[in-house]
């Protein structure tokens, strides 16, 4: 036990400057390919590294955030930008928020269809707009005006998410679910429904000390209706302010926004003075306690991170003051 104790205070003692989510679901070894697992754990690194750059130059962490989470957009793999999932009518439909903890300034967007990197379009939201939050082809239109890349539908388009519609189409036409939703759960209790997972995010803290926060997603597979989830929801899924923590979410969005997730992990530390890791354990606890599955990271004004989830897996990283980078995807 003294060694376990030692370890941990080891572990404690290192400083974090960026930390990365790529979503969280039924992410078991025993079904991940060596090939598709070196994929996973270099893409985290890339992004990871791509936001280290920055700041090791002293960069913004508004800057680092946004530049990682380009780097995971722009890979299929993940549940944002080119990976994006499909809607019921077949359709990407992208989600994407970010803030800074300086100023609590926010940007986002919802239900873009023609926007290549939402992240970018939900800073330009931030820095040009006088809004917080724009949807749809209001989104861009504005967007387009600020000079944000933008793409032909088509973009998003991949065989993995196509096939992932079919089986989801096609399980609701057998009436093999209920509610919209599997109830077949696993040893985590982790509802099987991978579809809803794979939404990416990223906090940083810059050597000002200022923290920033990101997080983009293409949402649930077979999402109806003009869905949003938590993503682009301040307080939801995303939140940051300097005087306690940045945080990014992953998972059933619903939950996220019921608990208002992102906020309620800072408000832990500053009005009840929990560390990071006891606010989002709390927070987590509940979304779990109502239904919920997912997972989220923060990162504290101090450097100290958080990275729980209450399903298999999550595809998570960080990177700490001097460079070492650190990947996980298994519990």
């Amino acid at each position: 036990m003294a060694c376990m104790a030692i370890n941990f205070a080891k572990a404690q003692e290192k400083k974090y400057v960026l930390v990365v989510h790529g979503g969280a679901g039924t992410i078991v070894k025993s079904s991940m390919t060596p090939a598709k697992e070196k994929a996973y754990i270099d893409a985290l690194t890339m992004a990871l590294q791509s936001g280290y750059k920055i700041l090791q130059k002293g960069g913004s962490s508004l800057d680092a955030v946004e530049a990682a989470i380009l780097v995971l957009e722009d890979n299929p793999l993940f549940n944002a930008g080119k990976g994006a999932v499909f809607t019921h009518t077949g359709r990407n439909e992208l989600d994407a928020s970010i803030m800074e903890g300086s100023t609590l300034r926010a940007g986002a967007v919802a239900g873009v269809t023609t926007i290549k990197n939402p992240i970018s379009a939900a800073r330009a939201v931030m820095e040009k707009s006088e809004h917080v939050l724009l949807t749809g082809k209001g989104a861009e239109t504005f967007a387009k005006e600020v000079g944000i890349t933008m793409v032909d539908p088509k973009y998003f388009w991949t065989k993995d998410r196509w096939d992932g519609l079919q089986e989801a189409l096609k399980a609701d036409s057998l009436k093999n679910i209920s509610n919209k939703k599997s109830m077949h759960t696993d040893k985590y209790g982790t509802k099987n429904m991978d579809h809803k997972f794979g939404t990416v995010g990223c906090v940083a803290l810059d050597k000002l000390g200022n923290l920033a926060a990101g997080t983009s997603t293409g949402g649930m597979t077979n999402k109806k209706y003009g869905r949003v989830g938590d993503s682009p929801i301040i307080g939801a899924g995303t939140y940051c302010d300097n005087s306690t923590a940045g945080i990014s979410c992953t998972g059933w969005g619903e939950f996220f926004i019921r608990t208002v997730a992102a906020k309620t992990v800072s408000d832990l530390i500053a009005y009840k003075d929990y560390t990071i890791d006891q606010s989002a354990e709390i927070v987590l606890g509940k979304i779990k306690t109502l239904g919920g599955d997912g997972g989220l990271i923060a990162l504290d004004k101090e450097g100290n991170m958080a990275m729980p989830f209450n399903t298999a897996g999550m595809y998570r990283g960080a990177i700490t003051e001097d460079g070492k980078v650190e990947v996980f995807i298994y519990r």
